[in-house]
């Protein structure tokens, strides 16, 4: 079973906690982390882009020109796609970029990264971030005291704080999650996750 030191707010190692090694010392599925970042970036595509063919653009419906003796090449419409201001050929459509990937894969995808960030020692539990109210500064203080100044960080909470989110939310590179929005892409796109004991419990609750 893995163990991991638990730190209070000010930086100080206050006993260890015992992690759940079916979610945080499972063997890391490289394959599987692969499809469901690849399936998580599809899913933020709006897939709302649009261009206009022929038929969609206004104007055109009379010939430029009539058909013969003129000595210029036939024309039907000045909206052909060959046209300066005509339609576009084979022109991007909406289009649902949505993957499929099997809610078991994606569970094993988040307990890969996961341990993997538990074997990387770039798993910090704190017993509580103690903030009341909305201040940056005591969050910046927080993450000083943690040596973690200047690097990519996660917060994953429990449920909704507004102080603890408000206080991150302005420090760059910081990003604040609670544990039913846990996802693949965050979870690889930083350098260290910061977790309560409380979040740490609920993670184990949802991927156990």
């Amino acid at each position: 079973m893995p163990k991991l030191a638990l730190y209070n707010r000010a930086g100080s190692q206050v006993g260890e906690i015992d992690l759940n090694e079916n979610v945080f010392g499972v063997e890391v599925n490289e394959p599987v982390v692969h499809r469901a970042v690849v399936a998580h970036l599809a899913a933020m595509r709006a897939g709302t882009h649009k261009t206009k063919t022929r038929g969609e653009v206004s104007g055109g419906g009379k010939k430029p020109w009539r058909q013969k003796g003129t000595g210029r090449a036939r024309q039907g419409s000045i909206r052909a796609p060959h046209w300066v201001g005509g339609g576009t050929v084979f022109g991007p459509i909406p289009r649902d970029y949505t993957k499929k990937i099997n809610k078991k894969e994606k569970k094993l995808a988040v307990k890969s990264a996961l341990t993997n960030k538990v074997e990387e020692g770039k798993l910090i539990v704190i017993d509580d971030f103690g903030i009341k109210e909305p201040k940056t500064k005591e969050m910046v203080k927080i993450l000083s005291d943690l040596k973690l100044n200047d690097k990519k960080v996660l917060i994953i909470l429990p449920g909704k704080d507004e102080a603890v989110y408000k206080s991150a939310r302005n420090i760059p590179n910081v990003k604040t999650l609670v544990t039913q929005a846990l996802n693949i892409y965050d979870l690889l796109n930083c350098e260290y996750i910061v977790m309560t004991r409380d979040a740490v419990a609920a993670v184990e609750e949802v991927l156990a």
